[in-house]
């Protein structure tokens, strides 16, 4: 495209949450912000984005033949080591600042930055908890969600389980599925909890959530692609934990490489921020 790292709109001033958006994500699990990233900005690192998920994603299969997870978005990790363009969106001291202040910290680190491109015809993403699969502490853990698209309600924006912060990892034995599915909208009507959704999101808008916060996004029944980008962070200071599952296993040794549990997580693959 022609467009250097060097060219790009910086992403690095800062934004001030006020103490009622800071209160709402303690009670809530999430929170929406209109315009983090504003239009100029998004036109030019979405293609980005899109570009290096395109060229990057290996997801043959035709949507019929996948499972549900697979039916639910086509999914690309790490892009900010593909391509130092990306890399100034995944490193911004902006989406950054909003995870700290969100987290009460002085400062962050990347987990991992990931694609999710939800295919006209895609399927539902089931119920979940991110925190099932990170060995950290997932109150010490949030996620950016990003639309780099205008994205309708029906086109598989995210909803909420209100409060299902503060109930705690449930460890229901399997990874985002149909059982994932049945298993938390019984567990949410069970505990009364409110689902809220943050409807219509513009390109550049996003939500926050805690890794311990139930959602889930319904299926893309348009002719365009929803193309969310996702940056993941953990609050800076805190240790690698025990992996409880074979995901987490899997996650140290991806996401912390050289590392151990009990070790301050700080690899070349978790700068601060």
């Amino acid at each position: 495209m022609g467009i250097t790292a060097d060219s790009l709109p910086s992403l690095d001033d800062a934004v001030n949450l006020s103490p009622t958006q800071v209160e709402e994500f303690k009670r809530r699990g999430w929170l929406l912000v209109r315009d983090l990233c504003h239009a100029d900005e998004i036109r030019l690192y979405g293609e980005l984005i899109k570009d290096v998920t395109i060229t990057h994603n290996n997801e043959t299969r035709p949507i019929e033949e996948r499972d549900t997870y697979g039916r639910a978005f086509l999914q690309t990790m790490n892009l900010w080591k593909m391509d130092d363009r990306v890399k100034a969106y995944t490193l911004s001291k902006r989406f950054a600042g909003v995870a700290a202040q969100l987290l009460g910290v002085e400062r962050v680190r990347l987990y991992h930055d990931q694609s999710l491109f939800k295919e006209p015809g895609g399927g539902h993403t089931p119920w979940h908890q991110d925190g099932w699969y990170w060995p950290v502490r997932q109150d010490r853990s949030v996620t950016m969600w990003m639309p780099l698209v205008d994205a309708s309600a029906d086109m598989g924006t995210m909803s909420f389980a209100d409060g299902s912060n503060v109930e705690g990892l449930v460890d229901l034995g399997g990874q985002i599925s149909d059982q994932s599915e049945a298993f938390f909208d019984g567990y949410v009507l069970g505990r009364r909890l409110p689902v809220s959704t943050s409807g219509a999101m513009k390109a550049g808008d996003a939500t926050f959530h805690s890794g311990l916060t139930l959602h889930r996004a319904p299926g893309n029944p348009t002719d365009r692609v929803r193309a969310v980008m996702t940056v993941i962070y953990v609050a800076d200071g805190e240790h690698v934990q025990t992996p409880a599952n074979p995901n987490q296993e899997n996650d140290l040794r991806t996401w912390f490489p050289g590392l151990k549990p009990g070790d301050l997580i700080d690899s070349p693959l978790n700068p601060r921020i």
